[in-house]
Formats: structure tokens, C-alpha cells, sequence
């Protein structure tokens, strides 16, 4: 995972906790809201991405 796609999953990471806070959604929907920013933080954090292995997918610019 490159570092600018770790960049934008923090910032939506970031925008979704936000949402939650300002208790706009109902507390099901609010759940699942916390969940999806915990598995982007997660996942930026780790610069591991299951779903990019699964596609294939590769947005580091650094070949391994």
C-alpha cells in the first residue's frame, strides 16, 4: 500500500469518526460507520490490505 493511499484512508478514517461523534446516524447505521474507520485505520496502519491481494492490486510505488 503506498503512502498516498494510506494518506486518503486516514483522512476518510478521520471524517467517518467525526460523523459518529456528531450523532447524525442512527446507532446501527453509527456502529457500522466506527467499524468500516477502525478497518481503515487498521489497514493504513499496517499498509496491509486484504482486498488488494484478492484483486491484485498494488498502489506501492516500490517494486518488492
Amino acid at each position: 500500500m503506498g503512502n498516498t493511499d494510506r494518506l486518503i484512508r486516514i483522512a476518510i478514517a478521520a471524517v467517518l469518526l467525526i460523523v459518529s461523534l456528531l450523532d447524525f446516524l442512527p446507532s446501527t447505521l453509527n456502529a457500522i460507520v466506527l467499524i468500516f474507520a477502525a478497518i481503515l485505520i487498521l489497514t493504513s496502519f499496517t499498509s496491509f490490505c486484504g482486498l488488494y491481494t484478492l484483486f491484485g492490486w498494488n498502489t506501492c510505488k516500490i517494486k518488492s
